[in-house]
């Protein structure tokens, strides 16, 4: 299943590899791709064959230092 998250905050490939790096250590992520859009909103696809949780997603990404601002998991 493919997930897309719209990112805030993000402003450079740092920041790309930070929110690559938090969501491909969830469970159940198999792949994971962002679109960079800096000083915009960013957007994630994430790939995974388990069902993730809108809140843990989120979590994923406030720890890499970022915002979730619309998720259509």
């Amino acid at each position: 299943m493919k997930t897309t998250i719209s990112i805030s905050g993000m402003t450079c490939g740092h920041c790309v590899s930070s929110v690559m790096e938090e969501l491909k250590s969830l469970k159940g992520v198999d792949d994971v791709s962002v679109d960079l859009n800096a000083g915009g909103i960013s957007t994630a696809t994430v790939t995974s064959h388990l069902e993730l949780a809108p809140e843990e997603i989120g979590e994923a990404i406030a720890e890499a230092g970022y915002l979730v601002v619309a998720n259509d998991a």
